[in-house]
């Protein structure tokens, strides 16, 4: 994994941002166009971008995402007519299938919540369907509902085309009770996660012959999470994923000490002999960056076998940028950890795209920035803690402690991106700090999860 992540790191060719096609035409019975809402509700579907927020597995990893628009739309949606709420359907698939889904998620899934009456709808079969959880939005009171037998038989359709199938709370939405044996999820809230109802979930899908698992959403801390893995939960999705806990007795392990001596080292422009003797004092070290150095993303001309060539040939920048990133290299055995650095990599991608279009000659910086915002929760010790040896500007320091400075407005930024779907109005006045509209953001932030997903993989 971290061979990828060195290679695209330390200066080889990026990812390009993709191009934005346009949305593929929905069927004719089907179109936007056909189902124009009225001029308000237009406005309102044109301003539409699509947010993401990760799912994590029991071993706290992601393994799927949840992509929704904005709250306001989805607000939208669950207050509006069948028509409209089909609509933005279309426009969210559409956001996914320009955002090329199927490259997108490598081995992950991507949950989409659907009305009942859009099961039978031909834009599905745009979907890479065995990457997609298909999660049926609680239903509408009109008569456009599918009937019970209906509702089955499309269920059943869209399993044989490979999608997952997940259903909403049956103890609380219980429309969909008979459908209940052919879901492989049953989505929870948070807030009704109690013993007592767990009990009788448990026994109504042992009546039904359920083996469905549990997907429990919005959970807001740690110990939420931890309270729902002992409930018996398989999926996690909520802010507990990058909140912070009590680290103060925590002190960095012995290999981050010894890499940010190296670092201080490096950035008070120590001479070529004291890195490379400090790099000898750690074998197992100095093999990863000879391994590296004469490796085929490296393509040196002749072997590399001493210290002091892999240095001349690294140079001091790319050899900063690799150790930043095994600092920051989480505990193989704590999935919470690497989910942390992917939304890491994910944010020092983010603003490396938009240094490159807002502040020219300051892109490394703000990479740093966003790599280092969750330093605290990839190594478990206070984030001043984490960064104190690193030897940062000033500049990056303040962003990352003091929330001050140029920086701070590109990093806040992009958390808003991460908590678009819930607070839209956060995201629209963080990307007008920084002199573009939500939409323009998000496509970054796309592009940004597109290229973390490739090289942490």
């Amino acid at each position: 994994m971290f061979k990828k992540i060195f290679g695209r790191l330390l200066g080889e060719t990026h990812v390009a941002t993709p191009p934005r096609p346009t949305h593929p035409p929905a069927p004719a019975a089907e179109s936007p166009a056909a189902a124009r809402a009225p001029s308000a509700q237009q406005t309102e579907t044109a301003a539409t971008y699509l947010c993401r927020e990760p799912i994590l597995g029991e071993d706290q990893r992601i393994v799927a995402y949840l992509f929704a628009l904005q709250e306001a739309a989805h607000h939208n949606i669950r207050h509006s007519s069948r028509r409209l709420r089909h609509l933005y359907t279309e426009i969210l698939i559409g956001h996914l299938l320009d955002a090329r889904i199927d490259r997108l998620l490598g081995q992950r899934l991507a949950c989409i919540e659907i009305p009942d009456s859009f099961l039978t709808h031909p834009l599905l079969d745009q979907l890479p369907a065995h990457q997609i959880m298909l999660l049926l939005a609680p239903p509408l009171s009109d008569a456009g509902s599918l009937a019970p037998e209906a509702l089955q038989a499309a269920l059943r359709q869209r399993q044989a085309d490979g999608f997952r199938i997940g259903l909403p709370d049956p103890l609380v939405i219980e429309e969909y009770g008979a459908a209940l044996p052919l879901a492989e999820f049953i989505a929870l809230q948070a807030p009704t996660l109690y013993p007592n109802h767990c009990t009788r979930l448990r026994q109504l899908q042992l009546e039904q012959g359920s083996t469905a698992r549990w997907f429990v959403r919005d959970l807001p801390a740690l110990e939420d999470f931890r309270f729902a893995h002992k409930m018996g939960a398989a999926l996690f999705h909520g802010a507990f994923v990058t909140s912070r806990e009590e680290w103060g007795k925590h002190e960095p392990g012995p290999d981050t000490l010894r890499i940010t001596t190296l670092i201080a080292k490096l950035r008070a422009d120590g001479e070529t002999r004291e890195i490379a003797n400090l790099l000898k004092q750690d074998a197992a070290l100095s093999l990863r960056l000879l391994r590296y150095v004469n490796s085929a993303a490296y393509q040196p001309q002749e072997p590399v076998t001493s210290i002091e060539h892999a240095l001349l040939m690294f140079g001091r920048e790319r050899l900063y940028r690799w150790l930043i990133l095994l600092a920051c290299a989480p505990d193989a055995n704590n999935g919470r950890t690497s989910a942390a650095l992917e939304i890491a990599l994910v944010r020092a991608r983010m603003l490396e795209l938009l240094g490159t279009e807002k502040a020219p000659g300051q892109s490394e910086s703000l990479f740093l920035v966003g790599l280092l915002s969750l330093a605290d929760i990839v190594l478990q010790v206070p984030l001043a803690k984490a960064i104190a040896p690193l030897s940062l500007a000033d500049e990056v320091r303040a962003a990352l402690l003091d929330h001050s400075g140029p920086y701070r407005p590109f990093l806040d930024l992009t958390i808003a991106c991460e908590h678009g779907f819930r607070e839209p109005e956060r995201l629209q006045q963080a990307a007008e700090r920084c002199g573009i509209s939500p939409e323009e953001a998000t496509d970054s932030h796309l592009a940004a999860l597109q290229w973390a997903m490739e090289v942490h993989g």
